[in-house]
């Protein structure tokens, strides 16, 4: 018998994790796709005194159902919405950061004899949090230039009959969002056997202009699940605060499997003093738009394979030795993730600064790299695209 009495499927696993230098040893890091700007001083300030007042209450239990919280995201969300259908508080869930909700849905509505589903390349947790759950994993595919093809995804979903499926969007970590259609057509499909369709924001408030929010969708389709993080737009990754908009029965489902008091004083009172703060704090969400944009133009004009990003990153490629890539970028003090499909590296967007020391280590390491595309493999539009409907 081995030591500690490990489950079985969890055995040589090593844990999640991007990987993580001192800035003294890489002073340029965009890797994780963090916001690069902190909240300003009064923000700063603001939390500061709520977290000071609530220190005084620590005694006790927080309000375990956070509902200041909720009303004020809920009014966030709102934004988003058409004003004669906003998001109530009661469609409202919060936890410690969007892998939480994640993984609270996967114990409510997953589980031993029920399957989760997504379609690659996508967020490398969605499996973990399968896993974690036992939870069946199936994985269907994203067409070459990461979209979807709808014949396709509904054919998977009427196979596998999924309990719930996982769409990021914009997707990690190819950074393409999903248009109205594609989620109101895969909610039906999932539908037809009582599952839940959830789409991931986390990145939502990156997403282009004209590009919508599956939140619009909410009231037509009872199983669609919204979620959304403060760790990016909000530039509060460290407070770890995520949270989802759905059927108001839905909410309450993921009652029954949420620890007791969950969300501490503190996060709340965090949370609810960014809120105030919103219009400050997205105020640099539409910089790094006009910085991704310039990246994907720069990047397309040095000849590299560039995915639509509708994200604070953009996955590039293709290389025939990214790792090579990759590593070359750290030795120069920039670094950036290896992930996605063979090939391809994903970069975050960062400040004006780090885009230049990005740019100037690329143009030396790129410059006799080797790549992965020929005359038959087409260069990756940087224009959103749309799911192929039938016969399409």
């Amino acid at each position: 018998m081995t030591f500690p009495p490990l489950r079985d499927e969890l055995a040589g696993i090593a844990p999640y994790g991007a990987p993580q230098m001192s800035t003294d040893d890489v002073p340029v890091q965009l890797n994780v796709n963090e916001n690069p700007y902190g909240p300003s001083a009064a923000c700063v300030a603001d939390i500061a005194a709520a977290v000071a007042e609530a220190a005084t209450t620590l005694n006790r239990y927080p309000d375990r159902e956070f509902t200041a919280l909720r009303t004020e995201l809920a009014a966030y969300l709102s934004r988003d919405v058409p004003a004669d259908a906003p998001v109530l508080p009661a469609q409202v869930w919060a936890a410690n950061g969007s892998n939480e909700v994640m993984l609270q849905l996967l114990q409510a509505f997953g589980g031993p004899g029920r399957t989760a589903l997504s379609f690659a390349p996508t967020y490398s947790m969605y499996p973990e949090y399968a896993r974690d759950t036992s939870t069946t994993w199936v994985a269907g595919r994203r067409e070459t230039d990461f979209s979807l093809d709808l014949d396709a995804a509904r054919a998977l979903v009427a196979e596998h009959r999924p309990s719930v499926v996982l769409l990021p969007s914009p997707n990690n970590p190819t950074g393409t969002a999903l248009p109205p259609e594609a989620v109101g057509a895969l909610c039906a499909a999932v539908a037809e056997h009582d599952g839940l369709l959830v789409v991931d924001e986390a990145y939502g408030e990156f997403r282009r202009a004209g590009v919508p929010s599956a939140l619009e969708l909410l009231p037509t389709h009872r199983n669609l699940v919204v979620t959304r993080t403060m760790s990016k737009a909000f530039a509060l990754a460290g407070a770890r605060l995520g949270y989802l908009a759905a059927d108001p029965a839905i909410t309450d489902a993921i009652r029954v499997v949420r620890l007791p008091y969950h969300l501490s004083a503190v996060t709340q009172a965090t949370a609810l003093a960014a809120l105030r703060h919103a219009p400050e704090l997205l105020g640099n969400v539409a910089s790094l738009r006009a910085e991704r944009d310039a990246l994907v133009t720069w990047l397309t004009e040095e000849g590299h394979e560039v995915a639509a990003s509708d994200a604070n990153f953009v996955l590039f490629g293709r290389f025939a030795d990214r790792h090579a890539v990759w590593q070359g970028l750290v030795d120069r003090g920039v670094l950036i993730r290896e992930t996605g499909p063979e090939g391809w590296l994903r970069v975050s967007v960062g400040t004006p600064d780090e885009m230049a020391a990005f740019r100037d280590a690329l143009s030396v390491v790129a410059k006799d790299a080797p790549r992965l595309v020929d005359a038959s493999t087409p260069i990756l539009p940087t224009t959103p695209t749309t799911p192929k409907e039938p016969g399409a």
